[in-house]
């Protein structure tokens, strides 16, 4: 199934320079998006996790339902003050910004082995946040999982030689 042709490429958005892949028309599709999480559940799969981390904010159009494919709790990493319990935050960088994630710190320890999950690896930055939330509990990544990675950006170089999966690479 051809995917990528229900991915809208948005030129200069949110900022000029930025190319916006907009996964929203995928999404439309009951088809095409069951097909998509079908295939990222197996890219997951083997890497044997115990929770499924979604980041903030188009993670959660996958992470959600990959955790209910897998029979997986899912786990939201959101922005500074949008969660109501004690929290683990770590500062990080976007391609066109600087902000902050936040997790419940009674959401993840130790004894769990996480797939980080969001839309795209571009420079790396959110998911490097997430893997330090992660450090900061001794749990274990078991994987980072992307439905694109834009591989000239080399986001890969930030996540110290973690397991990471992709869907599409660009």
């Amino acid at each position: 199934m051809d995917v990528f042709k229900y991915i809208a490429e948005i030129p200069d958005f949110p900022k000029k320079g930025i190319l916006f892949y907009d996964i929203t028309p995928m999404m439309a599709n009951p088809e095409v998006y069951n097909y998509t999480i079908d295939k990222m559940v197996e890219l997951i799969k083997p890497h044997n996790p115990t929770k499924i981390l979604g980041a903030e904010s188009r993670g959660f159009f996958f992470a959600p339902a990959i955790a209910l494919k897998m029979g997986l709790p899912f786990v939201p990493v959101r922005k500074k003050g949008k969660l109501p319990r004690e929290t683990i935050d770590v500062n990080y960088d976007l391609e066109y910004g600087i902000d902050t994630l936040c997790v419940h710190k009674s959401d993840i320890n130790k004894n769990d082995k996480l797939a980080i999950v969001d839309d795209i690896l571009a420079t790396g930055g959110t998911a490097e946040a997430i893997c330090k939330m992660a450090d900061e509990v001794d749990a274990e990544v078991a994987c980072l999982a992307f439905f694109m990675e834009l591989d000239f950006l080399k986001g890969r170089n930030r996540l110290n030689n973690r397991k990471v999966v992709s869907m599409f690479t660009n």
